[in-house]
């Protein structure tokens, strides 16, 4: 007997209502290390929004004990560098963005429940992408 669709898996939804788009795949982001920018119970971080890091973002972040610059293989991570994307987790984003320096969003690629945290009116005043 077929599953009926009522019963077939949803897609994950951007901030934008559509199916998330990939983020990046190098450097390979996400709490998953995927591209996308899923979340799930582990991801304590919540790392949902998809952003274009910036040096003045990289420099914030150190500043508050993150940095994200430097590679660290032993979690996958190869430290960034301007330009590139990377899955944020959103209270760091939203930390950067109270500060003036946060990083610019693609919407299509930050995963609705960002929602939850920002508001999407703030998101799209620092999107590359438009709604």
């Amino acid at each position: 007997m077929a599953a009926d669709a009522s019963s077939a898996p949803r897609p994950t939804l951007n901030v934008l209502g559509t199916p998330l788009a990939c983020c990046c795949l190098s450097p390979l982001t996400g709490f998953y290390r995927d591209g996308d920018c899923r979340t799930g119970p582990q991801d304590v971080g919540r790392h949902l929004v998809c952003a274009q890091v910036t040096a003045e973002f990289l420099a914030f972040s150190v500043s508050v004990g993150n940095d994200l610059s430097t590679p660290r293989p032993e979690y996958q991570f190869p430290g960034l560098k301007p330009g590139d994307k990377w899955c944020l987790c959103v209270l760091r984003w939203k930390q950067a963005l109270d500060a003036g320096l946060a990083p610019p969003i693609v919407l299509a690629a930050t995963h609705q429940k960002a929602l939850e945290y920002v508001d999407l009116a703030v998101l799209s005043a620092h999107a590359l992408d438009q709604a």
